[in-house]
């Protein structure tokens, strides 16, 4: 399910930026956005708003002053372009205080901060600019400028491309990005892949045949390589 957010921030360009950022990320979604804390107010009495990006400084009623007469508000993260209310921020118990502008490299922090915050039993992070694992276990692989929610069930094989990876799912999707496929398979040791030559990784779970000089996924053929072979006999009943 999308996480459900709300945007309360009286400068339109700061708005448009929170949604760009939001738009990179496919579990996030933006209901609504509004200029006031009035009008943020209705908002949380008639819709279902999981995280809110809060500002500060706004008219009739600043942020942390609307957020204390909340009496079950949702997850909150500032937004702001002063320093000065961060302690104060605090002990509202909000996610994170982002200052303006605000990075990309910063908000997705703050939002990694949200899932752990909100499923802490459940959750695995691993910091890189590239991808990051979330809640449920799904991977985030970022490909141009848009980040890419993959479940590590849905991988078929990892294909190596010099400085970059092609990721293969069972629904067909082929998805390259910008990594190394020694931290990728790091990555994904956990969940039943194994790397078999320099240039794949392959998931266990979707083997179809295999010799003792490569391994089939659907129709694909896979080389084991000679420094791998030891490892792939591990895995697979090979002889």
């Amino acid at each position: 399910m999308n996480i459900k957010c709300l945007i309360v921030d009286d400068e339109p360009l700061a708005v448009k930026l929170i949604e760009k950022h939001i738009s990179q990320i496919d579990t996030l979604e933006v209901v609504a956005t509004c200029n006031s804390a009035i009008k943020a107010f209705e908002i949380l009495n008639t819709q279902k708003i999981d995280l809110m990006f809060l500002d500060i400084k706004m008219p009739h009623i600043t942020g942390i002053d609307f957020l204390k007469t909340l009496k079950n508000p949702p997850k909150t993260i500032f937004t702001t372009a002063y320093r000065d209310y961060a302690i104060e921020s605090y002990d509202l118990d909000v996610i994170d205080y982002l200052l303006k502008p605000i990075t990309f490299e910063r908000f997705f922090r703050a939002i990694d901060r949200f899932l752990r915050d909100s499923t802490p039993n459940n959750t695995a992070t691993l910091q890189n600019s590239s991808h990051q694992i979330l809640p449920n276990s799904d991977i985030y692989i970022k490909s141009g400028n848009k980040y890419f929610k993959l479940n590590p069930t849905s991988i078929l094989y990892i294909e190596s491309l010099k400085d970059y990876i092609k990721i293969h799912t069972d629904d067909d999707r082929r998805i390259v990005s910008k990594y190394k496929i020694s931290d990728i398979e790091k990555v994904l040791a956990p969940y039943q892949f194994i790397r078999v030559h320099r240039s794949y990784i392959i998931n266990l779970n979707k083997v179809t045949s295999f010799t003792t000089h490569e391994i089939e996924i659907n129709s694909t053929e896979i080389p084991i390589g000679a420094s791998y072979k030891d490892n792939v006999i591990l895995h697979l009943p090979l002889k």
